[in-house]
């Protein structure tokens, strides 16, 4: 069991318990203590933070008009809050970026994703290589680069980073954001820490930020430390935080170096970075939902105003249905939506959720073989309208009425979102005002 699922148990055992004692209290404490040393939290701090929550949950009184099991579920939201330290979030304007870490981390993947992120908020971008000892690390940077649709430069042959930048400068100077793809190393060693220094004063960056991976666990804070006290660094980017067994460890760890996260990377697509935002990153963790993340995931595919409308109204046919099963489709996107939401809402189990993935291509070539009637009014599809959807597809009936029960399973999620009154004010206020939901 990942560290979401356990923690998300915990919580639905304080939600179905009939009566909230002590014993209760001590069980779902020792839950959490088993998730977080698990996700490789230091004990000492799991130990710590789990009798504050017992002791509050205990003693405190809660506010007037919240229930026993409210306070609860927020008093561990808040101590749990508190593992994670800071965020810090990215400034928006023209800057440059200086990215350091050792080999294996991620560096140039993720500067490829921090290109991205700036250039969908309407900056120019450009990626510089001075990495001057791996063999082929300029290709791998103009590749990462093609993706997502920036320059990218460097000089293979150069061997001094330092002249390398110098040289480089009137190429890349009259972009808005510069990101600089610096060598790593096997490990933190003198050479390293001096051409990052030499490199820092030839760059003058706005920003140093360290990319590690967060299957490091409590080891990532030994080395943010470290590097944190070579060249004073301004951030830290956490990747492969989607299936990292020891990401709460790593988080953790960071936090307690008093260097921010920024952002974590949470899968291998260029879309797959987030910043980081502690509370929001909990709640999800919780199963508490995060609605910025839901627009934001709305906005990625591109139908955020109309997927948002049928939320608020209650209006889902299989032609709309159609529509977002064509967005989300994309690697990752509909795991991202699921995770937004809040238990109760969807209550979606792993297995499930990959086996949905699978299906979409297939149930979108049933769609394909419908009618704009159908479609409009799946109700009607029923006998022959199934025969002549599945031989025209290619597909079973079978298929075809599993394709069937898929949609009404959706059209009650939606029902669902329709009676969460706090959801459906926060989507109907987005809808009215037009604010712009990406950032």
């Amino acid at each position: 069991m990942g560290l979401a699922e356990a923690l998300r148990e915990a919580l639905r055992k304080i939600a179905r318990s009939s009566r909230v004692d002590e014993e209760l209290l001590a069980e779902v404490v020792r839950d959490l203590q088993r998730a977080l040393i698990r996700a490789d939290v230091d004990v000492r701090l799991v130990m710590e933070v789990t009798e504050r929550i017992e002791e509050r949950a205990l003693k405190e009184e809660p506010p007037k008009g919240v229930s026993l099991r409210s306070y609860i579920i927020s008093v561990i939201h808040q101590e749990l809050l508190s593992i994670l330290g800071r965020g810090r979030a990215p400034r928006i304007g023209p800057q440059r970026i200086m990215l350091v870490g050792l080999y294996g981390q991620g560096k140039t993947t993720t500067a490829g994703k921090l290109a991205r992120f700036f250039k969908r908020r309407g900056l120019s971008v450009a990626l510089v290589c001075t990495d001057t000892y791996r063999p082929a690390a300029f290709e791998q940077l103009r590749q990462v680069a093609e993706q997502v649709g920036v320059p990218a430069f460097g000089k293979p042959d150069e061997g001094d980073p330092v002249r390398l930048v110098r040289d480089l400068e009137r190429k890349f100077s009259k972009y808005q954001v510069v990101i600089f793809d610096t060598a790593g190393r096997s490990a933190l060693d003198q050479e390293l820490l001096d051409e990052l220094r030499r490199l820092k004063e030839a760059i003058g960056p706005d920003e140093v930020i360290l990319v590690l991976d967060a299957t490091m666990g409590q080891q990532a804070g030994r080395q943010a430390e470290a590097f944190h006290r070579a060249v004073g660094l301004t951030g830290v980017i956490l990747t492969k935080m989607d299936g990292a067994a020891k990401g709460g460890g790593a988080l953790s760890a960071v936090a307690r170096t008093g260097a921010p996260v920024m952002f974590i990377g949470t899968g291998e697509k260029m879309e797959d970075l987030e910043v980081f935002d502690p509370d929001r990153y909990l709640s999800r963790l919780l199963g508490l939902g995060d609605v910025k993340a839901l627009m934001e995931i709305l906005e990625e595919a591109r139908a955020p105003e109309e997927a948002a409308a049928k939320i608020v109204s209650g209006r889902f046919t299989l032609k709309d249905l159609y529509e977002v099963w064509r967005e989300f489709s994309r690697p990752g996107l509909l795991r991202k939506l699921v995770s937004s939401l809040p238990l109760g809402v969807a209550d979606v189990k792993e297995e499930a959720l990959r086996k949905s993935e699978e299906d979409l291509w297939r149930f979108r070539v049933i769609m394909d073989s419908m009618t704009e009637e159908e479609l409009e009014n799946p109700e009607i599809i029923k006998g022959t309208r199934i025969l002549r959807i599945a031989r025209g597809s290619g597909r079973s009936p079978r298929e075809v009425r599993e394709l069937l029960k898929h949609y009404r399973m959706a059209r009650k999620a939606i029902k669902g979102m329709r009676g969460n009154r706090r959801l459906r004010r926060i989507l109907a206020k987005q809808l009215r005002e037009g604010s712009d939901w990406a950032e």
